[in-house]
């Protein structure tokens, strides 16, 4: 399947939002290529020469109903710092992530959130739980997980698991106040 800036669907076709179904595990074929397909989108993605080369849009994740399928599978490369502040990088390949649990604490990117569907400018905080607890399949180490992620990686699953409610990032900006936040809340 080609995956560029031009077959990734866009929020202006109603396929966005239509509900994401489970996989069945072990996985077939066709959803195994398929995440290797997005994982591989992603890390080009992120390389210069590769990027103008394939037409791609850098990203740190994709779901597949970007791709117009929808099924809950998603692939997200974050380059982070651990809780000792040396860099570390999340690489995954989820087949059916969900939240089991979430903090109190919200957080937000200062810079506002940005997605592969989303052509138009949508300025104002995205408040999201600061930390999550997610359960999937990972193709990577081709076993169950759970990860625990907080901050940046915790915003980014946020965002590629609500793709697959038909829930995009805009639609959690305060449209009458878009730069709000509680005032509690961590600004990454």
């Amino acid at each position: 399947m080609l995956i560029n800036k031009d077959t990734i669907i866009k929020d202006t076709d109603p396929k966005i939002r239509e509900k994401s179904l489970d996989v069945t595990l072990p996985l077939s074929e066709e959803d195994e290529s398929l995440l290797r397909e997005l994982l591989q989108y992603v890390i080009d993605s992120t390389d210069e020469e590769k990027a103008e080369e394939l037409n791609l849009q850098p990203a740190v994740g994709i779901s597949a109903i970007q791709v117009g399928i929808p099924k809950k599978l998603t692939a997200v490369v974050v380059n982070d710092y651990d809780k000792n502040g040396d860099p570390i990088t999340y690489q995954y390949m989820l087949a059916n992530p969900r939240i089991v649990s979430s903090s109190v604490q919200k957080a937000y990117l200062e810079a506002g959130e940005g997605c592969l569907s989303v052509k138009d400018v949508h300025e104002g905080y995205v408040v999201r739980n600061a930390r999550i607890k997610v359960k999937a399949f990972d193709l990577c180490t081709n076993q169950e997980i759970e990860i625990r992620a907080r901050d940046y990686l915790a915003i980014v699953l946020q965002h590629e698991i609500d793709h697959f409610s038909g829930i995009l990032y805009y639609d959690h900006i305060d449209k009458n106040n878009p730069f709000s936040h509680p005032s509690d809340a961590t600004k990454i």
